[in-house]
């Protein structure tokens, strides 16, 4: 099994530092992604249409990095990666000044469909290029340190872009995102090497390669199925714990802070226990997801074990995505940028896959059913899951470095 390029010309905490670098950009990142949530009741007043409306901006987002992922790879796979990032960040800044700047619901969908386009690609090469710039044998810290900027987008992001809006306005907070990601540019202008594209030739035999992995594609399935479950429910948490559950908005609030705390907390878990203890860990996190979404159903005005809950999910979740992750990038560590564009695309059709089941479920029988409906998915992801780990595939053998 081939490993990932080595570096050990770079000093050891520039090599870390690079990697924090990275962990910022996946904060923005889903920022961006995640605020606009907070941020529907603001916008749709504001262009004068329903929340109803409004959402179709989440969907498209959604649908078009799930569906782009791939193709963009492919279109930018003979980019070299530092100066690919370099565009990616700078399309992502403008696209948040145009969003800052709309004028017209038609033209901020636009431009979050620039952010899309620029997301699916920063998440089809940036896995790959952190575990190439971190110090060597560290790919489980370069995928935690991604999967900690992901949850702080959740536990920070969130929050302060909704703050921001509700203070200064929705497009403000569009202007700060916009900011942040220009700060971002230069921080991966001045830090990051030169990183050649790992796909300059063979890609038509990557490809075959990748797409006739089955080991690959049952991995895919079971992160498919995760998300779906886990959105399933996640995508309508706050009429579900507001008008099922009973519980206040303040509350409400700090529930989805305690999650995304979670999920960090998940990341640490594989940091340090990933390696060691890959299948029990992998299985615990799958089994942790399935039976939280099936207890939230039945747990209602039972604060305290909706906040255990709460915590198992977030972590559960994060554990579970991390795991998948790192044994579908060892599988084939020459094709990453591949299997990692695939990777991120699926996530998003899973999100987008839970968010419509979640709608039908809560038309035919109710919001209450959400829950029941996850855990019947999660239940299958599981069996999945214990699949994967009777196959024992191993982690790549992975060093930091360009």
């Amino acid at each position: 099994m081939n490993s990932l390029p080595t570096n050990t010309e770079a000093p050891r905490h520039l090599q870390y530092l690079r990697v924090f670098a990275l962990g910022f950009c996946a904060f923005i990142f889903n920022t961006s992604e995640f605020v606009p949530v907070g941020l529907l009741t603001d916008i749709s007043t504001d262009f004068g249409i329903a929340p109803s409306q409004t959402g179709w901006m989440l969907t498209i987002y959604a649908w078009i990095v799930g569906v782009m992922s791939l193709p963009m790879m492919l279109i930018t796979s003979r980019l070299e990666r530092k100066r690919l990032l370099l565009w990616t960040c700078s399309i992502f800044t403008l696209s948040h000044a145009m969003s800052a700047i709309a004028w017209d619901f038609q033209s901020l969908v636009i431009s979050r469909i620039l952010v899309a386009f620029s997301h699916a690609v920063f998440w089809s090469i940036t896995a790959s290029i952190a575990i190439r710039v971190a110090p060597p044998g560290k790919m489980n810290f370069a995928l935690s340190v991604l999967a900690t900027g992901t949850g702080m987008a959740m536990v920070l992001g969130v929050p302060l872009g909704r703050l921001i809006g509700q203070t200064w306005g929705w497009r403000m907070a569009f202007e700060a995102i916009g900011l942040a990601a220009l700060m971002t540019t230069v921080a991966v202008f001045r830090l990051l090497p030169a990183l050649p594209s790992m796909t300059t030739s063979g890609v038509a035999s990557k490809l075959k390669s990748v797409f006739t992995n089955k080991l690959l594609f049952i991995i895919y399935f079971a992160i498919l199925l995760t998300f779906t479950a886990h959105y399933t429910t996640y995508s309508y948490i706050e009429p579900f714990l507001q008008q099922y559950e009973g519980i206040s908005e303040q509350f409400t609030t700090f529930l989805l802070l305690l999650f995304g705390l979670a999920g960090i907390l998940g990341s640490a878990a594989f940091a340090y226990f990933g390696e060691k203890y890959s299948n029990p860990l992998l299985i615990i996190s799958g089994l942790g997801l399935a039976v939280c979404v099936l207890i939230l159903g039945a747990a209602a005005n039972v604060t305290w074990l909706v906040m255990i809950v709460t915590i198992i999910w977030g972590a559960s979740l994060m554990t579970t995505g991390l795991a998948l992750q790192a044994r579908a990038l060892g599988l084939d560590p020459s094709a990453s940028d591949i299997i990692m564009s695939l990777y991120s695309g699926i996530i998003n059709v899973g999100i987008g896959a839970g968010a419509l089941i979640g709608s039908i479920v809560i038309e035919s029988a109710g919001i209450q059913y959400t829950s029941y409906t996850s855990a019947c998915v999660a239940a299958l992801a599981l069996v999945v899951i214990s699949y994967v780990t009777r196959l024992r595939l191993k982690h790549v053998s992975v060093s930091g470095g360009h």
